[in-house]
């Protein structure tokens, strides 16, 4: 697990800035587990993912109701999964095995509602600090995301 990595954004257009330079980072394979309230900016930020690898921002939703959106057209395929509606624990990970560990990019917001803990994987968690402002704090958990850490380092202005 690397050293956490905190952000803060003043509006929904930085938030996407975000998910895009995580998104210049991505090969196919990773998972981006997001955790924080409602309206807290997850799905802003699975956007601006989505934007990065060449997908058109405005078709990407939360999938609250269909627990999966697969977005295609850029150059990785993303895979958003919102498990909002399960209680902790009911999200079988063999389920979801063949996408969370496929060649796609898998964004999970509730990751946590899974019923076995992910591994190798960027955890960001998504606060309130304001009307717009938001606290982002992200931790690369196993091999394979020192990349990306890097990347929001200099976003923050620590590289």
């Amino acid at each position: 697990m690397s050293e956490g990595l905190e952000l803060v954004t003043n509006a929904e257009g930085e938030t996407r800035a975000v998910g895009r330079r995580l998104a210049a980072f991505l090969r196919g394979g990773e998972r981006i587990g997001l955790a924080g309230e409602l309206g807290a900016g997850k799905t802003c930020l699975v956007r601006g993912v989505a934007e990065g690898l060449g997908i058109r921002p405005e078709v990407v939703r939360s999938p609250s109701f269909t627990l999966l959106a697969e977005y295609e057209g850029g150059r990785l395929p993303l895979y958003h999964i919102d498990l909002f509606r399960l209680a902790p624990g009911q999200a079988d990970l063999e389920d979801l095995r063949e996408i969370l560990y496929g060649p796609g990019v898998c964004a999970i917001e509730w990751f946590d509602r899974l019923a076995e803990p992910l591994e190798d994987f960027l955890e960001i968690q998504l606060t309130f600090v304001g009307a717009e402002q938001r606290r982002l704090v992200a931790v690369g958990h196993g091999v394979g995301y020192h990349d990306m850490m890097g990347g929001l380092r200099e976003l923050a202005g620590w590289g």
